[in-house]
């Protein structure tokens, strides 16, 4: 009985403690880091500033970004898919991020889910997202982006 006393006592210190520990910390300030690059994202956007808003992503060839046409590769041509698509402030519209689930997968690798809104003069477009980030010299970027549009 003493035994089964001890283990719960000791099971019910760990659950208080779990919040504390340094992994959990470091997960939050992880967490937190990625949604400030999300909300700079979406102020940029807000701005008409598409290269500001493409800090935010990855610069290589090997960032994925799928949406309504397929799969993309790489940076630049992402960058110049957003330019073509939103050629002015008017098209932009004013963004929002709304966050469903945020997930530290490892201590380099955080997976967000969330969802998109446009408001423009005439039509609020819309849809879900889900961002593969990653920390890439201390600083974190995403390395895959899949996009879609609400019906």
């Amino acid at each position: 009985m003493k035994l089964i006393n001890y283990l719960f006592t000791l099971s019910l210190v760990g659950f208080i403690l779990l919040p504390f520990h340094p992994m959990m910390a470091q997960g939050n300030a992880n967490i937190e880091a990625v949604k400030s690059v999300l909300n700079r994202q979406a102020e940029d956007w807000n701005r008409g500033d598409i290269p500001a808003f493409m800090e935010g992503y990855w610069k290589s060839k090997k960032l994925q970004f799928i949406g309504a046409n397929g799969v993309t590769y790489g940076w630049q041509q992402t960058k110049d898919n957003y330019l073509k698509g939103y050629p002015d402030k008017a098209t932009m519209g004013k963004l929002e991020f709304g966050i469903i689930q945020v997930e530290q997968l490892s201590k380099k690798v955080i997976m967000l889910t969330g969802t998109w809104d446009l408001t423009r003069a005439n039509d609020k477009p819309g849809g879900h997202f889900l961002l593969i980030w990653k920390k890439v010299k201390k600083k974190w970027v995403i390395i895959a982006d899949h996009t879609s549009v609400r019906s």
